[in-house]
């Protein structure tokens, strides 16, 4: 059943033409197709639009009238869209949902942000800072930065950079007990650990070949990734920390690498987005934007 706006575009397409097969062809549809829209058009009007026979058709005097109000509105009701696809393609302005990790989120994303904030000032970043995947309907999330893995293929994703984990100490505590050779040297030292906010369990430390470890006696328990950096950066414990955290202050000399040797495979950081019909402007753009700069090491550590 074709709705009112179809049967008016039929009819003014074969308005313009000499009969009813010429207009299905402009249209790329049946010429039975264009009879059943005229047909359907005139029992709705409750008048004749096409004087027709076997081997002719021409329009009557209403239907000339009526082809010239249903033109000017046809162009009216396109100009709508034109209109408004002008409109966005110029001026990027809206509502934008963002989530990232919370240690990504304050020491990479707002600073990365901040200039298409001045270039388009009309945008609303509405930030989203959570450690677990926020669900992206509730909070209208329109791009997603996390670390490791995205189970739902309903997502666009892209991987942005590798995410190495590495040991770390002060040199300092290093001195003081000398480095650990091995991971039953490791146990012996003073190791942090962070707890998992989602399910309060501890995450293990990982290495090359499979073994992982759980601190027996951890000499600091957090569930901030920040508090943990700022703790081993305060000679308090060993950590294994991402290179984004950590490699600014292994290249002033604050921090020294361990075990380097024995360093897992690094994660992978994603940008996404929910596949939810058409991408407006605004978020093509700002996605463009942060995968751009978390793909450049030199505004992204990666290690």
């Amino acid at each position: 059943m074709l709705n009112r706006m179809e049967m008016i575009r039929i009819f003014c397409s074969a308005a313009d033409c000499s009969n009813f097969r010429e207009a299905a062809t402009r249209l790329g549809v049946s010429p039975q197709a264009v009879t059943r829209a005229i047909k359907a058009l005139e029992e709705e009007l409750g008048e004749i639009l096409f004087h027709r026979n076997t081997r002719q058709v021409h329009i009557t005097a209403f239907g000339e009238a009526y082809a010239l109000r249903a033109r000017q509105m046809l162009e009216d009701f396109d100009a709508l869209f034109r209109g408004h696809r002008a409109e966005t393609e110029s001026v990027i302005a809206g509502r934008i949902g963002i989530t990232a990790p919370q240690a990504i989120g304050k020491r990479f994303l707002v600073a990365f942000l901040q200039p298409l904030l001045k270039q388009h000032p009309q945008l609303v970043l509405n930030l989203r800072l959570e450690d677990e995947i926020t669900d992206a309907v509730e909070a209208q999330i329109d791009i997603g930065i996390r670390v490791g893995f995205l189970r739902d293929s309903r997502y666009v994703a892209r991987a942005l950079a590798p995410v190495p984990l590495q040991v770390v100490a002060t040199p300092q505590l290093i001195a003081a007990s000398g480095a650990p050779r091995d991971l039953d040297e490791l146990q012996q030292r003073p190791l942090s650990v962070l707890i998992d906010r989602k399910n309060g369990r501890p995450w293990p430390w990982t290495f090359a070949h499979g073994p992982s470890l759980h601190p027996p006696a951890p000499a600091l328990v957090c569930d901030d990734p920040e508090a943990e950096l700022e703790a081993v950066l305060a000679g308090l414990a060993y950590g294994q920390l991402p290179a984004y955290l950590a490699q600014p202050y292994l290249e002033n000399g604050r921090l020294q690498a361990v075990l380097t040797e024995q360093a897992p495979d690094p994660w992978q950081l994603f940008i996404y987005r929910p596949q939810q019909g058409p991408v407006p402007p605004r978020v093509r753009l700002v996605f463009d934007h942060l995968r751009a700069c978390f793909s450049n090491p030199a505004q992204f550590p990666q290690g």
